[in-house]
């Protein structure tokens, strides 16, 4: 990843506070995050509405060969997840970014054709298929900027629309001890976020 500095290595703000960021310095297509979004990962908890700003670290990336499944590590596991749709209903793509540990590992799908709320629960089932069995165990933080899907997933609300798939992925969260869901907000800057939605549309353009 790379973000614009000075020479001490902080990063440059504009006038509103965002820094210049993009995932290649050859990119033509940049972000502009925050500098809060900008924080290294310090590895604790507290306050879960900061936890957003604190992990979106501005580090190196290192993705590797796309993979079934992940290998483990000891922590906890970082899954963000974007679900994309052009038109609503429309061809839908998924963005994963897995993180554990040292290892990365990021998942663009085309889905075919649904919508939005599909693709964002989807994209959030695909992310615990990266883990595997070991999701039993694992301490997994799920960071997602649909509020609906943490709403009928982990919040009781009633599934009006897409009940099979709600209800199976309810029963599949029931088994899991130690998950929780960080809402982040969208088109933000927030660099993984931004990621995931960058793989989610690219999906769709290269159906």
């Amino acid at each position: 990843m790379w973000v614009r500095a000075d020479e001490s290595g902080k990063p440059e703000l504009d006038g509103s506070g965002r820094a210049e960021m993009k995932y290649r310095e050859t990119d033509n297509k940049s972000y502009r995050p925050f500098a809060g979004n900008l924080l290294p990962d310090d590895g604790g908890g507290g306050d879960q509405a900061a936890a957003p700003a604190r992990r979106a670290s501005a580090t190196t990336r290192a993705p590797g060969p796309a993979k079934t499944k992940m290998e483990h590590g000891a922590g906890s596991v970082q899954l963000w997840t974007d679900g994309a749709c052009s038109g609503n209903p429309g061809p839908m793509g998924i963005g994963i970014v897995a993180i554990d540990g040292a290892k990365r590992k990021e998942v663009g799908e085309y889905l075919g054709i649904g919508t939005n709320n599909i693709a964002e629960l989807t994209a959030i089932d695909r992310a615990l298929d990266l883990i595997g069995d070991d999701a039993r165990t694992r301490h997994l933080r799920v960071y997602t900027d649909s509020a609906y899907s943490i709403g009928v997933l982990s919040k009781g609300w009633k599934a009006k629309a897409n009940q099979e798939l709600i209800a199976r992925m309810r029963r599949r969260l029931s088994s899991l001890p130690h998950i929780e869901f960080v809402k982040v907000s969208g088109h933000a800057g927030v660099p993984e976020n931004e990621r995931c939605d960058e793989l989610a549309r690219d999906a769709i353009t290269r159906r």
